[in-house]
């Protein structure tokens, strides 16, 4: 199934809302309980919106960008989606350095000396980014900037622990509001 040329941004809004938008009592990463839930498995599952969601992104991407880097878990299925649409190689930052193999905290291609931008699915606080962004430095690379899928957290997009670190979302809790 191919994306839809018809497909605007507020369809595929409205579809992805739909499609991962849960109701109830949910613990999140941050350590911050909230009543409304984006499972993004449900929409980065889903071929039609995860091409469209890289249609989104791609046009977000720091112009001088050289490698997209997805953030363990949710961030690899985006980041592979917009490798394919983009041509740019993609990266895969795990949560820390495997203690076998490689032992890398970085997969895919070497960052070091590389304009990388960070590709994740939902942030609220931003936690994981500031841990792969301390990751991504220690192996040399120049992060430019975050692009979500979604920013679920309060006021304007940022991360605590990397203030200067852009970051842009494709869509806010507020744009998946029924």
């Amino acid at each position: 199934m191919t994306v839809p040329d018809t497909m605007t941004k507020d369809d595929l809004a409205h579809r992805m809302a739909r499609a991962a938008r849960l109701e109830g009592t949910f613990l999140l990463r941050s350590g911050q309980t909230s009543t409304q839930y984006f499972d993004k498995y449900r929409f980065e599952g889903d071929p039609v919106l995860l091409r469209a969601l890289a249609k989104e992104m791609q046009p977000l991407l720091p112009p001088e960008t050289e490698v997209i880097a997805g953030l363990e878990l949710g961030g690899v299925p985006l980041v592979t989606a917009l490798s394919l649409e983009t041509g740019l190689p993609a990266a895969f930052v795990r949560k820390e350095a495997k203690t076998y193999g490689t032992c890398r905290a970085i997969e895919g291609q070497d960052v070091a000396g590389k304009r990388v931008t960070f590709i994740e699915d939902v942030i609220t606080t931003g936690g994981a980014v500031a841990d792969a962004h301390a990751l991504a430095s220690a192996e040399g690379a120049e992060v430019l900037a975050v692009i979500c899928a979604i920013w679920r957290g309060t006021g304007a997009p940022g991360i605590a622990g990397v203030p200067g670190l852009p970051v842009v979302p494709v869509f806010t809790r507020s744009d998946l509001a029924e």
